[in-house]
């Protein structure tokens, strides 16, 4: 099976079971192994008392674009740390598209980084996480 295969068949494995996205509307795209696109829309139920976006879930947003880039390979991968930038808000309607990317995957560590776009291609945050590779498959056969 070639990488972009195996980051398809594990990206549809944790898709099974991913209820926090589902809820928040996310869709999740592969399109090379290390790499994932997430898109949300900001919902009436998304925004503050200042009509913006929640920073927790832009956050949500960068973290599961982050956590399909990961778990690409075949191996449990979980954050051992994530920081996010917020650059400017997200209001009611914006479609956010977050897109994940690898800059260095280790034998047990990975660094990334998610820019979340809206609509106009405006760059509403910057993410970074560092992922922790655990012994155990993502896949079961």
């Amino acid at each position: 099976m070639n990488k972009l295969a195996m980051a398809k068949r594990c990206a549809e494995k944790m898709w099974k079971s991913d209820s926090a996205s589902k809820a928040l509307g996310i869709d999740v795209e592969i399109s090379e192994a290390g790499c994932a696109t997430a898109r949300m829309q900001v919902r009436e139920d998304m925004v503050n008392g200042f009509e913006v976006c929640h920073g927790g879930l832009l956050f949500a947003l960068a973290d599961t674009a982050f956590a399909f880039a990961c778990n690409a390979y075949d191996r449990v991968s979980v954050a051992g740390s994530a920081s996010i930038e917020f650059l400017r808000p997200a209001v009611l309607g914006d479609r956010l598209c977050a897109n994940a990317k690898e800059d260095y995957r280790g034998r047990r560590s990975g660094y990334y980084t998610v820019t979340v776009d809206n609509q106009h291609g405006e760059t509403v945050a910057l993410f970074h996480g560092r992922c922790i590779s655990r012994d155990e498959r993502v896949l079961e056969d």
